[in-house]
């Protein structure tokens, strides 16, 4: 019996000794397997990198941005110093969202995103991989430094392109001319923007005069709103959100130079007067929508002992979103006759709200962002219900949800995940309605049901045709 138990402890000892070794060598027996058919890679998570990882799963789920990288890269194939191409943002950006929408051929159910990091370092972006970081401003990290590349391009521009030549002193000092062979164009995608690059417009009216300043625009790569105060028994949807993002507000003490000059011209004598100060309304609306739209809900609150907080309500949003009553219109003067381009929603430049008092009794809106009310409409996962629509009022700007990022823990610590849609075959005209959910080297099918009952820190939407 002792002969026994020696014999089956030397056998346990070595199958004890052999685990370890494979182990050592291949890691988790788990770890090594080829990815299952239908899901995508993961990320391994370099520490506390859990807010890279869902970031770039989010951004590869969005086919415009990527196929937008492809065309930016384009001119550094034609160059002969392939060394210094990992030294560009883009390319290593494109190479690993490539991987994660399974463009690239790769059998490996874990990458590593080291090189992004790396790449970052390079363009004084000094972001530790062992510090609590966010995603929100990882993104603007990422879109500001691909700006920043493209300024950096030199353009080649003809002799005889006139208009070019005429360009200020500093615009001149970055064109460069070859001096051999024939000139090519100037490449328009090192002139455009990315495809969450949009402008929101600022409208300043006096409230005396009525007179209305000039439209301001300024650039913005994601919407960030706040989530306003929780009204009891009613839920928090994505539409109260962007109302109160566009919501009026009113400005005091403001020069108005239109009240001035009336006051002025009631004077005699031409004798000066002081500047007229008023009260003006002040409104943000959407100029340029993107064809990415990247929406962020600020959770960060303060508690009266000056703390920070985070928020953790849930706020309601569709697959589809529809932008259109919050798209800035051009003013038009009051006629008789309707405008026939004014897009249902928009009053003089102005938003409305949702037109529920313009329903017959008895009926509930066609569409409301993040409503219970528009629950039908996710029923079939890979198409939108357009026939629920007259024709007429058929939304402009629709977009549809193709990852949602989610932020689990408190504002000291934390954990990120992403819903993702699962890519389409190169090509393929239909985004499949699966959808994953991965949290860094993890992944697994999720549902519908499953990502818009999730507490959204970030929405990843895609401009989609509605008309």
């Amino acid at each position: 019996r002792h002969r026994a138990m020696r014999h089956w402890g030397v056998v346990g000892g070595a199958a004890a000794a052999l685990a370890a070794g494979l182990y050592v060598l291949w890691g988790p027996m788990g770890g090594r397997r080829r990815r299952r058919r239908g899901l995508v890679p993961g990320l391994l998570n370099l520490g506390n990198t859990c807010f890279m990882n869902s970031l770039l799963q989010g951004l590869s789920s969005c086919p415009s941005f990527i196929r937008w990288l492809e065309e930016f890269t384009a001119q550094y194939k034609t160059e002969q110093s392939k060394p210094q191409e990992h030294q560009h943002l883009s390319v290593t950006l494109l190479q690993l969202l490539r991987a994660l929408s399974c463009q690239e051929v790769t059998e490996d159910d874990v990458l590593d995103a080291s090189c992004l990091l790396e790449v970052l370092r390079m363009n004084r972006w000094q972001i530790s991989s062992f510090e609590e970081q966010d995603a929100h401003e990882l993104f603007h990290v990422l879109t500001s430094s691909l700006e920043d590349e493209r300024d950096r391009q030199p353009r080649v521009t003809h002799l005889f392109d006139v208009h070019s030549l005429e360009q200020t002193e500093t615009t001149q000092k970055q064109i460069s001319c070859r001096t051999r062979g024939s000139l090519p164009p100037v490449s328009n995608h090192w002139k455009s923007q990315h495809p969450f690059h949009g402008r929101l417009t600022s409208n300043m009216v006096c409230k005396h005069c009525e007179h209305q300043s000039p439209v301001r625009f300024d650039t913005f790569d994601s919407l960030s709103l706040s989530i306003p105060a929780a009204v009891w028994g009613r839920p928090m949807t994505l539409d109260h959100c962007l109302h109160h993002f566009i919501s009026s507000e009113s400005v005091k003490d403001v020069v108005c130079d239109n009240c001035t000059k009336i006051q002025a011209e009631g004077i005699l004598n031409g004798q000066s007067i002081e500047n007229q100060r008023t009260t003006f309304v002040k409104q943000l609306k959407l100029g340029k929508l993107p064809q990415c739209l990247c929406i962020h809900l600020q959770r960060l609150s303060w508690s009266n002992q000056g703390t920070p907080l985070k928020r953790h309500e849930h706020v309601q949003f569709n697959e589809f979103l529809v932008m259109d009553i919050y798209k800035y219109r051009v003013p038009v003067q009051k006629s008789s006759h309707k405008n026939p381009e004014e897009t249902p929603g928009t009053k003089d430049g102005t938003a409305v709200k949702p037109p529920e008092a313009e329903q017959s009794p008895g009926t509930k809106p066609l569409f409301m962002n993040g409503a219970s009310s528009s629950s039908s409409f996710l029923m079939s996962p890979g198409t939108f219900p357009l026939a629920a629509f007259p024709e007429c009022s058929a939304p402009l700007y629709l977009y549809r949800l193709m990852a949602v990022v989610v932020h689990h823990g408190d504002m000291h610590s934390g954990h990120f995940v992403t819903y993702r849609r699962s890519p389409s075959p190169r090509g393929a005209l239909a985004v499949p309605g699966q959808w994953l959910w991965v949290s860094d080297d993890s992944v697994r099918r999720a549902s519908l049901q499953e990502v818009l009952a999730a507490s959204a820190y970030l929405l990843f939407y895609e401009r989609v045709h509605g008309r």
